[in-house]
């Protein structure tokens, strides 16, 4: 039996925001999430447990980057991070920020919806490169 293509190994899954030798962020088009990211670890791997500790550390700190990018460019009421893989069981973190007028909230964003969208105006530019020079420092930090 074949198995079928890895989206995430194929494609970057969404706007690349940055891109380093282990692990890119994407920017995820999801209405009524402006913000949502996803972080992918770049090979194929479905567990973190599969990943050697220096890079499971490496991931999360982008992980983490990424969440704290948010929390202070959009002021979200709660982040949620998860890392499921059942459907595309190739290692990434969702990155959402969550609102309590948001369709879902407090529901998983992937429940039935239990209300509108609202407009939630977000400067997606200024957001992307908060997001790239935060990744960044990072990247520079891991080197020294």
């Amino acid at each position: 039996m074949a198995s079928s293509p890895c989206p995430l190994c194929e494609q970057p899954g969404g706007e690349l925001i940055w891109q380093s030798a282990l692990y890119r962020v994407i920017l995820v088009d999801e209405a009524g999430y402006p913000g949502f990211c996803r972080v992918v670890f770049n090979r194929h791997v479905a567990e973190m447990t599969a990943l050697p500790p220096e890079e499971r550390t490496a991931l999360m700190n982008a992980v983490y980057a990424v969440e704290e990018t948010l929390r202070s460019e959009l002021a979200p009421d709660k982040i949620n991070l998860a890392s499921l893989g059942n459907v595309v069981p190739h290692l990434h973190w969702h990155v959402i920020p969550r609102w309590r007028d948001d369709p879902h909230f407090p529901a998983p964003i992937w429940a039935a919806a239990a209300r509108e969208a609202p407009t939630r105006p977000v400067d997606l530019t200024r957001l992307k490169a908060a997001l790239a020079s935060r990744l960044l420092m990072l990247e520079s930090f891991a080197k020294e």
